[in-house]
């Protein structure tokens, strides 16, 4: 067997991991950046309690986290105005409407988003997979170890979920892929499809109007596709008393996720506009439109939106402002078109995760090695000859 050539890749490539390591170990050694920090923790992993017994996956390890930035936060304001719940890295939080110090409102190790404050302000909807798979649950905010599971699907999925204006009944996007929109009493039930048709129809980010009789939300045909082209998504709405199905807009670069103000003025949604998506203001009495803060957060149009295409935002009680979260931090954006101002907050948490995977295989320090694989095999015109590559080195046999 005769060696012809080495390409040396595999040499730079493990330059490059050693490399990459050495940057980590600076990173945790520092602190990843200068807004978030993560400690490894001592704690003695078989004494941590998982929330569900349910839950085939134990906790493994305590990673303690310091941050002021975020992405994708989906996040509401109290019906009084008082305060912001967000959801941070699968757990669900509250900071003063003015920012500050965040209050942790559940733990664990099920991935908790969305949240959205029920109209009298003591309750707090949001989707978890703390029984397995994705279902709408709500908080007792006066004390959270009381926890209400509103579905009980084992494999439905839940992008979001948004309470109806007298807080009896709950809207839920069900369905992967092509979620469809649903209607659940608070107290539990099976629930009833709002929109079952038809079928490829694609709707989610609910957001019920000013009265109660109105659902805007989200639509398109299909889950997602390769190389899309605009529009991908228009605003939808359905009407709970007549159950007719209406599209609102009509935009080139897409409509989505759409939030109403309580007075039913006005309601803002997502966009594209060339490369960037932005917030659009629409007047739902004149139907007149204006980009109310452009660019902001990248939405998830070009994927299946499993947390909706944009996170979710809110209007104050005055409806003079929006709340909203873009470039990790939590905006307050006048309607009046003048400039945003930043709600700071700070988090401060341990997050439970699971065994690290790591498995010790030894490796011998050899000059040589007997290869037991060879690729790409190609005989000579004649026959006589073999052709191919072992680790990166092509070899004549």
């Amino acid at each position: 067997m005769i060696k012809l050539k080495s390409y040396y890749k595999i040499t730079g490539f493990m330059m490059l991991i050693v490399a990459t390591l050495s940057t980590l170990v600076s990173a945790q050694t520092k602190g990843s950046s200068d807004f978030v920090s993560f400690y490894s923790d001592t704690t003695d992993t078989n004494e941590i309690e998982k929330k569900s017994k349910k839950l085939p996956l134990d906790p493994g390890r305590l990673i303690t986290v310091k941050s002021d930035e975020a992405t994708w936060m989906s996040l509401d304001v109290s019906p009084d105005g008082s305060k912001i719940a967000f959801d941070f890295m699968g757990d669900l939080y509250e900071i003063p409407a003015a920012g500050g110090e965040a209050v942790q409102l559940t733990d664990g190790m099920a991935f908790d988003s969305h949240p959205r404050y029920s109209p009298n302000g003591k309750f707090l909807l949001y989707v978890s997979d703390a029984h397995g798979a994705d279902n709408l649950y709500y908080i007792n905010l006066e004390d959270t170890s009381e926890v209400t599971q509103v579905t009980k699907g084992k494999n439905d999925g839940y992008a979001s979920g948004e309470w109806t204006t007298d807080g009896n009944y709950i809207i839920g996007a069900k369905g992967k892929g092509v979620p469809k929109l649903w209607i659940y009493h608070k107290d539990g039930g099976s629930g009833t499809a709002l929109i079952s048709s038809p079928s490829g129809l694609k709707t989610t980010d609910p957001a019920v109007g000013h009265e109660g009789r109105y659902i805007y939300f989200s639509q398109r045909n299909g889950s997602w596709n390769y190389n899309a082209q605009f529009p991908q998504y228009q605003i939808g709405r359905y009407d709970r008393e007549t159950g007719e199905r209406t599209s609102v807009t009509s935009r080139y670069g897409s409509a989505f996720t759409p939030v109403l103000s309580s007075d039913g003025k006005w309601m803002v949604y997502g966009s594209r506009f060339e490369d960037k998506t932005g917030l659009v203001l629409r007047d739902m009495n004149s139907g007149s439109e204006n980009w109310l803060a452009y660019p902001v957060q990248r939405d998830d149009m070009e994927s299946q939106a499993t947390l909706g295409v944009l996170p979710a935002m809110s209007f104050t009680p005055d409806n003079n402002h929006l709340i909203a979260s873009y470039g990790g931090k939590i905006h307050k954006i006048p309607v009046d078109g003048s400039d945003a101002t930043e709600i700071p907050f700070e988090v401060t948490t341990e997050l439970e995760m699971g065994p690290e995977v790591l498995f010790k295989y030894p490796i011998s320090d050899e000059t040589e090695m007997i290869a037991t694989q060879i690729r790409d095999a190609v005989p000579s015109p004649d026959g006589k000859w073999l052709a191919f590559t072992v680790l990166n080195d092509l070899y004549i046999q």
